[in-house]
C-alpha cells in the first residue's frame, strides 16, 4: 500500500510529476495518491499540447525553406550589386564621370549625412529561433501549470528516450517541438510501437540520424551514383531506441536493418515529391530485395517492410527489458530491483507495448512508493519544480531556458542520441550544486515580495519534511534567505 497522509502525496507530485504547488496540491494528492495521478492520465488528450503559434512539422519547414530562398535571393542580389560597383569603378573616366551626372543628387546634403551610413532597423528573429521559443514556452507553461505534472514528466521521459538535437541544424530546430508535439505526445499512453513508426519516419528524426545520405547500393539511386549506406539511423533503432546494448543483435542485423530503412526521408523545399516537409519513400534509393533480420526474412514492401521490422523489434523480449529497466529507473531509483524490471517487463510484452499499461502497473508497484527519494532531480526538473512552488508561470521561455543553459541541460539538445543522463551522478556534482545554489539565491533575491518560506515549505512538503528543514527555513535571516534554503533543501533537490 502507498504510504498515508502529507508523504503519500508529497511522493505522488515528487516521484511522478514536477512536486506540489501551494495551491491545494498536496492535500488533493494525499487523500488517493494512485487515484490522483491516475485521474490525470484519464482526461482525454492530457498529453496533447497545440497553439496558433506552433505549426505542424510541413508548416515550420515550409517557413524555414522559405526564409532561406530569400536569404539566397538577397545575397546574390548584393554580389551583383558588388560586381556592379567593381565594373563601375573599372570603367574609362569619360564614363564615369557620366554616371557620376546621372547619379543621385546630394545637394543640400550635410558633410555628417555623406559620413554615416544609413542606420538599418534590428532584425526580426528568423523563422526557426522565433518557432523555437514558442514551442518551447508552451512545453515549459503545460509543465509549470500542470495539477499533477504526470502526463508531461511521461512526455519528457519518451522526448529523451527519442531524442533529436536542436543544435543540429537549421531544419532540426525548427522542427524539434512539433516533432514532440507529433511523435511522442499521442502515444505516451498508447502502443510503443506506434510510437516507434511516429519517431522514425518523422522528417524531423529521419534528418538527424542522417538517413537521407542512406542510399541502398542496388537501387537505382545507388548504381547511379556509386553510394552506399549510412548505418547511424539503423542502429541507433536498435542500441537505443528498441533492444539496447546487448539486446540479442548483430553487425549483420544493423546492415540489414539500415538496407531497410532506405528511401525513408522528406520532401525538400522544391516539393517535387509531395508537400514539402512531409515524410517520403523515395523507391529509387530503397535497396530492393527481401532482407533477412534477426533470423526472420522480410520481403519488399515499400514502407510497409520497414513497419513490419519495427513492429516486431517492439515486441522482442530485449526490448521490453530494455523499456521496463529505462522506466523504472527514472521514475523510482538509479538501480530498480530485478522484481520492479521484470513486472514491468512482464506487463510491456503481455499488453503488446501498452504504454499506458506499464504506466499504471508501475504506479500499483509497492516499489515505487517505498523507495527512498534518492534520484537527483535533473535541472530541468529543478527549475519547473520552482516555477511550481512559487506560483509563477513564466511568460518568456528564456527565464528557464537560459538557467537550462548555465546548468548543462539545454531544451531539446542532449549531447547525443543516448539522451541526457538520468542518473543521480550526472547531476549532483559540485559544480552542478554550486550552479544550483547560485540559482536559487538569485531566483529569491529577486522576489519583490517574496512569501513566508515556512509558508511555502508546509504547502508544498506538509509532514513529509525533516524537522531540520524547517528549523532551517524558519531561522533564516530574511525570507529571501529562507526561500533559498527551501530550494537547496533534500525535499527539494530529490525526488
Amino acid at each position: 500500500m502507498a504510504p498515508t497522509s502529507d508523504k503519500a502525496g508529497f511522493i505522488a507530485l515528487t516521484r511522478f510529476g514536477y512536486g506540489p504547488r501551494g495551491d491545494g496540491d498536496l492535500s488533493a494528492a494525499a487523500s488517493d495518491p494512485r487515484g490522483f495521478l491516475k485521474a490525470e492520465l484519464a482526461q482525454p488528450g492530457i498529453a496533447l499540447l497545440s497553439g496558433p503559434s506552433l505549426p505542424h512539422t510541413p508548416g515550420a519547414l515550409q517557413a524555414l525553406f522559405a526564409d532561406q530562398a530569400a536569404k539566397k535571393a538577397e545575397r546574390e542580389r548584393l554580389e551583383k550589386e558588388k560586381a556592379d560597383m567593381a565594373a563601375a569603378a573599372a570603367a574609362p573616366p569619360a564614363m564615369m564621370q557620366a554616371n557620376a551626372m546621372t547619379g543621385p543628387s546630394m545637394e543640400g546634403a550635410r558633410p555628417q549625412d555623406m559620413m554615416q551610413p544609413p542606420q538599418k532597423p534590428p532584425a526580426p528573429p528568423s523563422p526557426e529561433q522565433a518557432i523555437f521559443k514558442a514551442e518551447a514556452t508552451a512545453r515549459l507553461r503545460r509543465a509549470v501549470e500542470a495539477r499533477a505534472g504526470f502526463a508531461e514528466r511521461l512526455v519528457a521521459f519518451w522526448s529523451n528516450h527519442f531524442c533529436i538535437s536542436a543544435n543540429k541544424s537549421q531544419f532540426a530546430r525548427i522542427s524539434v517541438g512539433a516533432f514532440e508535439r507529433e511523435a511522442i505526445r499521442p502515444h505516451v499512453l498508447g502502443r510503443f510501437s506506434d510510437m516507434l513508426f511516429a519517431v522514425e519516419s518523422h522528417p524531423a528524426m529521419l534528418h538527424y540520424l542522417d538517413n537521407a545520405q542512406s542510399i541502398g547500393p542496388q537501387s537505382a539511386v545507388g548504381i547511379k551514383q556509386k553510394r552506399g549506406l549510412n548505418e547511424n539511423f539503423a542502429r541507433e533503432i536498435m542500441e537505443l531506441h528498441t533492444l539496447g546494448v546487448g539486446g540479442g543483435y548483430s553487425q549483420q542485423d544493423v546492415t540489414s536493418l539500415a538496407r531497410v530503412l532506405t528511401g525513408w526521408t522528406s520532401v525538400g523545399a522544391n516539393g517535387k515529391e509531395g508537400e514539402p516537409g512531409t515524410f517520403y519513400f523515395n523507391q529509387d534509393a530503397h535497396e530492393p530485395g527481401t532482407q533477412l533480420l534477426l533470423g526472420k526474412s522480410y520481403p519488399q514492401y515499400s514502407v510497409a517492410q520497414g513497419e513490419a521490422v519495427l513492429i516486431d523489434l517492439a515486441r522482442r523480449p530485449s526490448a521490453a527489458h530494455f523499456i521496463a529497466t529505462k522506466f523504472a529507473r527514472h521514475f523510482v531509483s538509479d538501480q530498480p530491483s530485478e522484481a520492479l524490471i521484470h513486472h514491468l517487463a512482464t506487463v510491456f510484452q503481455e499488453t503488446d507495448g501498452d504504454l499506458k499499461a506499464l504506466t499504471f502497473a508501475l504506479v500499483d508497484s509497492e516499489e515505487a512508493w517505498n523507495a527512498p527519494l534518492s534520484k537527483m532531480r535533473s535541472p530541468y526538473e529543478f527549475l519547473i519544480a520552482i516555477h511550481r512552488a512559487t506560483d509563477h508561470v513564466p511568460e518568456d521561455a528564456g527565464q528557464i531556458l537560459g538557467p537550462l543553459n548555465l546548468m548543462g541541460m539545454s531544451l531539446w539538445t542532449p549531447p547525443g542520441p543516448n539522451g541526457f543522463a538520468d542518473t543521480s551522478g550526472a547531476w549532483a556534482s559540485p559544480e552542478g550544486m554550486k550552479l544550483r545554489l547560485d540559482f536559487a539565491a538569485q531566483y529569491a533575491a529577486k522576489m519583490k515580495d517574496p512569501p513566508n518560506p515556512s509558508d511555502v515549505l508546509k504547502a508544498i512538503c506538509g509532514d513529509a519534511a525533516l524537522a531540520e528543514t524547517y528549523q532551517a527555513v524558519a531561522h533564516a535571516e530574511s525570507r529571501q534567505q529562507g526561500l533559498a534554503l527551501l530550494l537547496m533543501s533534500p525535499e527539494f533537490q530529490r525526488r
